[in-house]
């Protein structure tokens, strides 16, 4: 069982920057693949970015709309996962949530995640 909680949602300005944090219990962190999700009013959630299990290396995931303004990092020793949101625009405003993915299971794909936070609001103002 994994519980998490996020926290650094809060009403920004087009163009500025937030960095959400992700809180996660549990001394098996560093086995789930974590992911950054996202709903905004009327619309599904989508996957923001995703980060897997570190091992030698580290793989990384980016939805699109978000590449080049978004960095996924994780930090096992604190058990936390980040996301650093920066040049943001009106289009981010949404519910962020954080999620873990079990070892073997579609990091990259919502439907591989088992543990969700309880959602940090983000607004952008235009």
């Amino acid at each position: 069982q994994v519980q998490l909680v996020e926290s650094g949602g809060g009403l920004v300005q087009a163009g500025g920057s937030l960095r959400l944090s992700c809180a996660a219990s549990g001394r098996t962190f560093n086995s789930y693949a974590m992911g950054w999700f996202r709903q905004a009013p009327g619309k599904e959630r989508e996957i923001v970015a995703a980060i897997s299990v570190i091992t030698w290396s580290v793989s990384l995931y980016y939805v699109d709309s978000v590449k080049g303004r978004f960095t996924i990092s994780r930090d096992n020793a604190k058990n936390t996962v980040y996301l650093q949101m920066n040049s943001l625009k009106p289009e981010d405003t949404a519910v962020y949530y954080c999620a873990a993915s079990p070892a073997g299971s579609s990091w990259r794909d919502s439907k591989g995640y088992d543990y969700w936070g309880q959602g940090t609001q983000v607004t952008v103002s235009s």
